[in-house]
C-alpha cells in the first residue's frame, strides 16, 4: 500500500500521467496482433524450404508499418477525415481501376487484386473499405433528412456503392464485396433509412448475389461443397474437410503451439484464410474462444464509442465508429464461419491476424481512428462539463 502511494506521489512530482484513451480497445487489438504473429509463424515456418522465416518477416514488417500508420492516423482530427470523405472515395475508385489495367495488376490464383510497388503489393479493395465507411458516414451527416424521408437520398449512395462493388467483383473478390455491401447497408440502416426501403434493397442484393453464385461454376461449387464437404473430399470439399479435421484434433486445449499437423501441406492457405483452423488445432476450443472474445470486445468498444459520440452530437464520429464495428464484426464472422463450415468458402482474411500486409495495415488504421474518436469524445465531454461548472458558479 505504501509503495503504491509513493509511486503515485512520484508520478505527481514528475507530472507523468497516462493519456485518457480506450485501453480496453487497444489491448484487445494488440492481443490479436500478437497472437496473429505467433500463429502465422506457426502456420508458415515449414512452407519455404531455405527461407522458413519468409512469411514471418513480411508479416512482421506489415505489423510495423501498420503500427506506424496507426500512430499517424491518431494525429488526424476526425473533422479532417469528414472533409476528405469524397476525395478518399474517388481515390479508392482510382486504385480499383488501376488494378484492372492490363500489365499493371498482378494476378494470383486467378484473381487480379494487387498493384506491385517494388517488393510490396497494394490491395486497393482493402483501402476501399476504409474510404467507403468514411464517405458514407459523411453522407449520412450531410443528407440526414434526404436519407430518412426520400427514396433518392437512399439511392444516391447505393449508386456509388454498386460502382465500387462492381469494380471489386471484376477482380474478382466476392468476399470483400460482401463485407463492403453489408457494412454500407448496416450504416444506412443505422442512419435512419426507412425499413421498407431497406428490405427492398436486401431482396435485390440477395437476388443479385444468388444470380452470381448460380451462373458462376466455381462459386456454385463452393456452395455445394459447403453443404456437404465429405461428398467430394479430395476436390471441392477439400479445404473445409481439412479445416474441420483441424478443429476436431484440437479438442478443448489443442495439440500444442507448433504441433499441428493439418498446416503441413494438408490445409491450403493455412497462414491466411484458414488461420483460425490452425488456432483451433493447436490451441483448441479455448484458444478459438479467446479470439472470438477479443473480436467481440473490439466490436463492443466500437459501438460504445459510437454511442458516446451520438450523445455528444458528434454524428460523423458516431456513424464512422459504428461502421468500423460492423466491418470488423462481419469480416471476423465470415472468416470464422468459413473455417468451421458455417458459411461457404471465401477468400477473406481474419482482421489483425491473418497474413496479408494490406489487411494488417488497414486494420491498424481503423483501430487508431476508433481510439481518436474516443479521445475526442473525452475532450468534448470534459469541455462540456467545464462549461457547466463555470455556468453553475456564475
Amino acid at each position: 500500500m505504501s509503495a503504491t502511494i509513493r509511486t503515485q506521489a512520484t508520478s505527481e512530482r514528475v507530472g507523468f500521467q497516462l493519456p485518457e484513451l480506450d485501453y480496453t480497445l487497444i489491448v484487445a487489438a494488440c492481443a490479436l496482433l500478437g497472437l496473429g504473429l505467433v500463429m502465422v509463424a506457426s502456420a508458415s515456418l515449414h512452407r519455404v524450404g531455405d527461407a522458413p522465416f519468409y512469411f514471418v518477416l513480411r508479416h512482421l514488417i506489415a505489423v510495423g508499418i501498420g503500427l506506424a500508420a496507426a500512430v499517424v492516423m491518431f494525429q488526424v482530427p476526425v473533422k479532417q477525415l469528414q472533409k476528405m470523405g469524397g476525395v478518399l472515395y474517388l481515390f479508392g475508385l482510382f486504385l480499383l481501376l488501376l488494378v484492372l489495367l492490363p500489365g499493371l495488376g498482378r494476378e494470383v490464383n486467378g484473381a487480379t487484386r494487387w498493384i506491385p510497388i517494388g517488393p510490396f503489393s497494394l490491395q486497393s479493395s482493402e483501402f476501399m473499405k476504409l474510404f467507403l465507411v468514411v464517405y458514407i458516414a459523411g453522407y449520412l451527416v450531410r443528407r440526414q433528412l434526404e436519407v430518412t424521408h426520400t427514396v433518392w437520398g437512399f439511392i444516391k449512395p447505393m449508386i456509388l456503392l454498386v460502382l465500387a462493388s462492381t469494380l471489386i467483383m471484376i477482380q474478382p473478390d466476392f468476399g470483400t464485396t460482401t463485407v463492403l455491401l453489408v457494412t454500407a447497408l448496416g450504416m444506412l440502416f443505422l442512419g435512419g433509412v426507412p425499413v421498407w426501403q431497406f428490405l427492398i434493397l436486401i431482396i435485390l442484393a440477395g437476388s443479385a448475389m444468388f444470380t452470381l453464385v448460380i451462373f458462376s461454376p466455381y462459386r456454385l461449387q463452393r456452395v455445394t461443397a459447403f453443404l456437404d464437404p465429405w461428398a467430394d473430399v479430395q476436390n471441392s470439399g477439400y479445404q473445409l474437410a481439412q479445416a474441420l479435421i483441424a478443429f476436431g484434433r484440437g479438442e478443448w486445449f489443442g495439440v500444442g503451439l507448433g504441433n499441428g499437423i493439418q498446416k503441413l501441406f494438408y490445409l491450403p492457405e493455412a497462414h491466411t484464410d484458414f488461420l483460425m483452423a490452425v488456432i483451433g488445432e493447436e490451441l483448441g476450443l479455448m484458444g478459438t474462444m479467446l479470439v472470438i472474445v477479443l473480436f467481440a470486445v473490439i466490436v463492443w468498444r466500437a459501438f460504445s464509442i459510437g454511442a458516446k459520440a451520438e450523445q455528444l452530437e458528434l454524428r460523423f464520429s458516431s456513424y464512422m465508429a459504428q461502421g468500423f464495428g460492423l466491418w470488423f464484426g462481419i469480416q471476423a464472422f465470415i472468416n470464422i464461419g468459413v473455417n468451421v463450415g458455417l458459411l461457404p468458402t471465401k477468400g477473406l482474411t481474419l482482421p489483425l491476424m491473418s497474413y496479408g500486409g494490406n489487411s494488417i495495415i488497414v486494420a491498424c488504421m481503423v483501430i487508431a481512428i476508433l481510439v481518436r474518436i474516443d479521445f475526442e469524445n473525452r475532450q468534448q465531454e470534459a469541455s462540456s462539463n467545464g462549461d457547466k461548472l463555470r455556468w453553475a458558479h456564475g
